[in-house]
């Protein structure tokens, strides 16, 4: 069954995005080199205390940490620890969520540790991000669930990868519901599976997290001993990107964006809806 919210949900799921936004603006400006992955852990932890906020990761399932870091080849699940500090060249995934009166915010996105980057890590970046900005853009009443994924992959799939070859869509994880609980129905891919139908029909109300993950290589992974972190399983590097969306009867509002979507949103011709807490 998906959840469908009122607009006065809506709005407290706006005030948990916003927390979500600035653990990003926190952790981005701690990723430095030198600093370890539970460092930017105990970034998170505060900005969550400062807004009396409380994180939907630590505890899920057994996970021991405020946030995911994932770096390099990790593609999701990484666990901070002291043991793992940034280098100069590195990129990491940072995912995290806060709840506010027991609404959910998730959101993910990929920052690059220092300077020197390959040109190659740029792109694999930014076509991942872009590829997300693409399936939101596809959140309009009257389309289907798989129309998102058909927009991320298409998006992906029309981008060259430096060098040759293809990007790799992640298989085995994908967007989500969201809302009284973080992993919600449905599930979304990152692609287009025909034998999983068209999907429900996106109607105002319906909320989605919509988080492609893409590698420069292999779509496939593994689960390492730890039980949590994800790598692929060719070794190279990934990005993960993700926002939690809502769609109202005005458009889409990005929760977990600062300015609800706006600026991305008008590239793609789409009017992001009102900020309730505007």
């Amino acid at each position: 069954m998906v959840q469908i919210k009122t607009p006065e949900q809506i709005a407290k799921m706006r005030e948990a995005g916003l927390v979500v936004a600035a653990i990003h603006a926190a952790t981005r400006e701690a990723a430095v080199p030198g600093a370890s992955t539970k460092d930017l852990d105990e970034v998170a932890r505060k900005v969550l205390a400062e807004h009396n906020a409380k994180p939907n990761f630590l505890g899920y399932g057994g996970f021991p940490a405020t946030i995911c870091t994932s770096v390099n080849e990790v593609v999701v699940h990484g666990i901070p620890s002291e043991d793992v500090v940034l280098k100069d060249g590195d990129i990491i995934s940072i995912d995290c969520g806060a709840i506010i009166d027991g609404w959910h915010g998730d959101a993910a996105y990929t920052a690059f540790v220092g300077s020197g980057h390959a040109p190659e890590l740029i792109e694999l970046s930014r076509v991942t991000e872009e590829s997300m900005w693409a399936g939101i853009a596809a959140m309009k009443q009257g389309n289907r669930l798989v129309d998102v994924s058909r927009a991320i992959e298409t998006y992906i799939r029309r981008q060259p990868k430096p060098g040759g070859g293809k990007y790799g869509i992640i298989e085995d994880y994908g967007g989500h519901g969201i809302g009284t609980e973080m992993h919600m129905d449905p599930h979304l891919l990152n692609y287009v599976d025909r034998r999983r139908g068209k999907g429900p029909k996106l109607v105002p109300g319906f909320c989605l997290a919509i988080e492609p993950m893409v590698s420069l290589g292999t779509p496939k992974t593994e689960v390492l001993s730890d039980d949590w972190t994800v790598i692929t399983t060719d070794g190279t590097w990934s990005s993960h990107w993700e926002h939690s969306v809502a769609l109202t009867p005005e458009g889409p509002l990005v929760l977990t964006a600062p300015d609800g979507g706006r600026a991305k949103l008008a590239e793609h011709g789409v009017t992001a809806a009102p900020d309730p807490l505007a």
